[in-house]
């Protein structure tokens, strides 16, 4: 691993020199320089050994926290691939980098890739930012990556900021494991059916910290279903404006979270984390136990249906859950 303070190669370097011992890789060192995917318009290059695409982290609130390291890396690169090109603006014109920007979001990803895999196949290195923190997190970038590793191109990363692990090691609670979920769903039904997926996950097992993004108009509603469906009791933190002036970390139950953002409106960008089920949570060890009872004497249908009235679970995660129980039976 190189040296973060360490002079970055140049663009022409970058292109032309290759790592490693010098051997030989079919792959990599342009002998077979297409891949034929149908006809001839659908001929998309392999990915050169001296092409790459970078994953550049950057401040997620304060520009301080850009680092060296990546400073150089965006300087250094022939393309720099925003998620909108305005909002990194005051980033790049902050250091002085003046590499030429495209935009890369959701709706343009899939159109933009066969353009930036030739672009990579000719050796140019390609930066990939997002708005604030590490790319892919609730970002775009990951079919990019895809794409780029099944044509047996080159992914590095330059790491930083990241909103979900600093909400993480702020929040008081048990730092692994944990699940990142990015964003719930905006609607009621929705959110609360991917809850209560996840609460039947902790019922047959699943104790990890929880995290999530959110929105601040969302925010109490957020809350409020959160206790309703995984326990008012449980503890939580609400991280708001991380490394900005007015950064807070609001710790407590799901009960009296809810309760103060439903009084307090919310402003900024907001990470939700939920602590694990407690020891004592018998709905948290319980749903295989009695899942398994019922099946003695009911079929897979009515013990499921048994079971899910008795946890308030949906019907149709613990009739799966039945089922695996059952083959693991017979």
């Amino acid at each position: 691993m190189s040296d973060a303070s360490s002079s970055s190669p140049s663009k022409s370097q970058h292109a032309t020199e290759h790592p490693g011992d010098g051997s030989h890789d079919p792959v990599h060192s342009g002998e077979s320089s297409l891949r034929h995917a149908g006809n001839a318009a659908d001929t998309v290059p392999v990915v050169h050994q001296g092409g790459e695409l970078v994953l550049v982290a950057t401040p997620i609130g304060n520009l301080a926290d850009m680092s060296r390291r990546a400073i150089e890396t965006l300087q250094s690169s022939d393309l720099i691939l925003c998620e909108d090109t305005r909002t990194s603006a005051r980033l790049l014109r902050e250091y002085g980098i003046h590499t030429r920007t495209r935009p890369l979001h959701d709706h343009n990803e899939d159109r933009q890739i066969p353009a930036l895999l030739e672009a990579l196949g000719a050796g140019q290195r390609i930066a990939v930012i997002s708005d604030a923190g590490t790319p892919l997190m609730s970002d775009p970038g990951y079919r990019l990556v895809r794409a780029v590793v099944a044509e047996g191109g080159r992914v590095s990363a330059v790491p930083g900021p990241n909103a979900a692990i600093m909400a993480l090691t702020l929040s008081g609670l048990p730092p692994h494991p944990f699940l990142f979920s990015g964003f719930l769903p905006p609607r009621e039904a929705a959110r609360r059916d991917v809850l209560a997926t996840l609460h039947a996950a902790e019922c047959a097992g699943l104790a990890a910290t929880l995290i999530w993004h959110e929105a601040p108009h969302r925010l109490a509603d957020m809350l409020a279903t959160l206790a309703d469906v995984m326990g008012a009791a449980r503890r939580a933190a609400v991280a708001r404006e991380l490394t900005k002036r007015f950064e807070e970390v609001r710790r407590g139950t799901l009960a009296e979270l809810a309760a103060h953002y439903a009084e307090n409106a919310a402003r900024g960008e907001i990470t939700v984390v939920l602590g694990p089920p407690a020891g004592d949570d018998s709905t948290a060890t319980d749903l295989d136990s009695q899942l398994r009872a019922a099946l003695q004497t009911l079929s897979v249908k009515d013990a499921a249906a048994l079971v899910a009235g008795i946890t308030s679970l949906p019907r149709r995660t613990v009739y799966a859950r039945a089922l695996e129980l059952a083959r693991e039976r017979s």
